[in-house]
């Protein structure tokens, strides 16, 4: 008997990184979500959340990575801030996996809170 293979291409990480969810969607209530991944690619990722997105909806997405150990490049900056688009892959009781497109940008947070688009 073969192990099962993994359908993922990209490697997964399990790591809780906070994010501000926005939807863009036309026609759908718009509004900011702060969430938390529970696990991350280059591709997309998971969000717990006791109010998922129906699938197909358009997000924007602002993942903020902390950079502890990097303060000396970045001086009085606290983190650096993803920010990418995509649209809502699987949505479940529990949470929601949003798959990203490949337009994204980062770059430093601006004092009091992450960059927008």
């Amino acid at each position: 008997m073969t192990a099962p293979r993994e359908k993922r291409r990209l490697e997964r990480y399990d790591l809780e990184i906070p994010a501000k969810v926005e939807v863009t969607d036309t026609g759908m209530e718009k509004g900011l979500h702060d969430l938390l991944t529970s696990n991350i690619c280059s591709g997309g990722a998971y969000f717990h959340t006791s109010e998922p997105f129906p699938v197909g909806t358009e997000v924007r997405v602002d993942l903020a990575l902390p950079l502890n150990r990097l303060k000396e490049l970045i001086r009085d900056r606290q983190e650096v801030t993803i920010q990418v688009t995509g649209r809502v892959l699987r949505s479940e009781p529990t949470g929601m996996a949003i798959g990203f497109n490949r337009d994204y940008r980062f770059g430093p947070s601006r004092a009091g809170g992450t960059t927008r688009h």
